[in-house]
């Protein structure tokens, strides 16, 4: 498997887990769920430089 198709996969794994998020927890919370998605964002930034960019 390449490495862009690897990038991309956990960039779709990133965004299901969002929008899971956003419709299961935070539907009519505007702020608490932009806190969330700014660090899901952070966390999978940063398991992505630490595992998979060294890969």
């Amino acid at each position: 498997m390449g490495k862009n198709a690897v990038s991309a996969i956990y960039v779709l794994v990133m965004v299901v887990v969002i929008v899971g998020v956003d419709i299961l927890i935070f539907r009519h919370h505007l702020w608490p769920r932009l806190a969330a998605n700014v660090g899901i964002v952070l966390v999978f930034g940063a398991l992505y430089f630490r595992f998979v960019k060294r890969a």
